[in-house]
Order: C-alpha cells, then sequence, then structure tokens
C-alpha cells in the first residue's frame, strides 16, 4: 500500500512496502529549517519510530538543494532573544539530531545538493549516505559568528577529531569527493544516478532479515557507548556474546539458515 501527506510546515511523507521516504519541501529557502520545521520533522520521526513494519527511512531535499541548514530569519530572531530562549531552541535541534540517530530501522541520507550546517548534521545522523557529485558541504557556523553545538556529536564521530579540528573552525566549503573521504557520507554518484543508488541500498535492507537489521543497529550503538565508557573490557564482550545467542535462537535466524542451506530466498526476501 501506498500512500502520501504533506505534513505541516512542508514535510513531504511516503510509505511504501516497508520503505519510508521523508522529503523537507521547502526549496524556496534552500529547505533551510526553523523552530516549527524542527518540531515537526521531530514529531514525524518519532512517529515513524512506533511503526514496526518500517524497513527503511530515506531523507532527502526537494529541489536541488539537500539542507542550508538553520533559516537565516529564524536566526535573526533568536539572535534577538535572551540566552534561556536561546537554550530551550537549541535543545529542541538536539532533540531532533538523537532522535534521527536512535532510530531503530536504517535511515538513509539522499544528498540531493549542498548540505550546509545543520544539513551536515543531518547527513551525519543517517546510518547510511548517498550523495550526488554536485553536492557541496561546509560547517558554516563560524562564518556566522556561531558554532556547530548541536551537530557537532554526530559530525565528529563520522569524520573525527582531526578533520572537524579543520572544518569546523574554518567554516570552508568541501565538495562530495572530500565529503566521501573524510567518511562523512558513504558513496557518491552522478546526479543522474543518484535514485538509482538510493534504491539498491534499499534493495539490499529488504534483502535482509528485519529483526536482525534493528538488532545489529542497537549492537551499533551499545558497543559505541560502552566503548567510549570502558573500552572492551569483560561486560562488553558478555553483552556481545548474549546478544547474538538470543539472535541465532529466533525463528527469523532459523529461517534465514534454512533459507541458505536449502538454497531460496528467506521469506522476508520474497
Amino acid at each position: 500500500m501506498k500512500n502520501a501527506l504533506k505534513r505541516p510546515e512542508d514535510l513531504i511523507l511516503t510509505v511504501d512496502g516497508g520503505v519510508a521516504r521523508l522529503t523537507i519541501d521547502r526549496p524556496q529557502i534552500r529547505n533551510a529549517f526553523d523552530d516549527i520545521l524542527i518540531h515537526d520533522l521531530t514529531a514525524l520521526l518519532k512517529d515513524l519510530t512506533g511503526r514496526a513494519e518500517l524497513r527503511c527511512l530515506v531523507l532527502s531535499g526537494e529541489g536541488k538543494v539537500f539542507s542550508a541548514g538553520a533559516d537565516l530569519d529564524w536566526m535573526r530572531r533568536a539572535g534577538a532573544q535572551g540566552e534561556h530562549e536561546n537554550f530551550r531552541d537549541a535543545h529542541k535541534l538536539t532533540e531532533l539530531m538523537q532522535t534521527l540517530d536512535t532510530m531503530p530501522f536504517t535511515t538513509i541520507a539522499r544528498v540531493n545538493g549542498a548540505a550546509m550546517g545543520g544539513g551536515v548534521g543531518l547527513t551525519a545522523a543517517c546510518d547510511i549516505a548517498i550523495a550526488a557529485d554536485s553536492a557541496l558541504f561546509a560547517l558554516s557556523e563560524v562564518k556566522l559568528g556561531i558554532i556547530p553545538a548541536a551537530i557537532s556529536p554526530y559530525v565528529i564521530r563520522s569524520i573525527g577529531v582531526r578533520n572537524a579540528r579543520r572544518y569546523f573552525q574554518t567554516g570552508e566549503r568541501f565538495d562530495a569527493a572530500t565529503a566521501m573521504r573524510l567518511g562523512l557520507v558513504h558513496e557518491v554518484v552522478p546526479e543522474a544516478d543518484l535514485d538509482a543508488a538510493v534504491d539498491r541500498i534499499v534493495a539490499e535492507l529488504l534483502g535482509a532479515a528485519p529483526i536482525a537489521t534493528r538488532a545489529a543497529k542497537d549492537l551499533i550503538h551499545m558497543i559505541e557507548a560502552d566503548m567510549a565508557d570502558s573500552g572492551i573490557d569483560d561486560t562488553l564482550l558478555r553483552d556481545v556474546a548474549q546478544r547474538i545467542a538470543q539472535q541465532r535462537a529466533t525463528p527469523e535466524a532459523k529461517e534465514g539458515l534454512s533459507a541458505f542451506l536449502e538454497k531460496r530466498k528467506p521469506t522476508w526476501a520474497e
């Protein structure tokens, strides 16, 4: 079943066969976001999180730009506010990034054009990022006298501290090939081939076991947190052993093994 609807503040969602496609539809302002869009996008992502039938989410921008980050009119209004009001707005942006980062199913950034500031954050918070070769990137906050604080955990995790020390401070633009070299995106393709590249990844995901895919993502988050706290210790090793033991005992794992031995497709890939 396929359905399409337009959410408040220019968000377009389609859902088809376990694949959700979400587009920021504000091309007239380069798909920039403000406090209203942040609220609506967070609410929509939280709603999607609870839908067990979903296998993946593809996030993109309408037109020629992925997202220019913060709406300058919103930034101007924020500049007239006090510290408490700015903290509240910034905290909502951190909630959006965390919600996207921790969604239980796979998220794919379809970077169809420029990704600036918060647009880089959206890219980094997704599990997989595919960019058109025409895409440009910049952590341009310092050019406006601010810092990329809300998106920093996800961007630094993607590109590493050494690269962040350069691009956080220069605010310079870099192309899609550089973004891939830095680790921000996984693949760069000609603009005309972007949808085909994304669809290929979606097909790979749909061919994987749905429960195992979610469990694999949860495993990554667990290991990331535990290694940050205490490295590879006995507690972590016991945890990963317990997780694979639990997964092996599931009907899904038994079906996957049987299908492999019987040289047939598993039920979820039929």
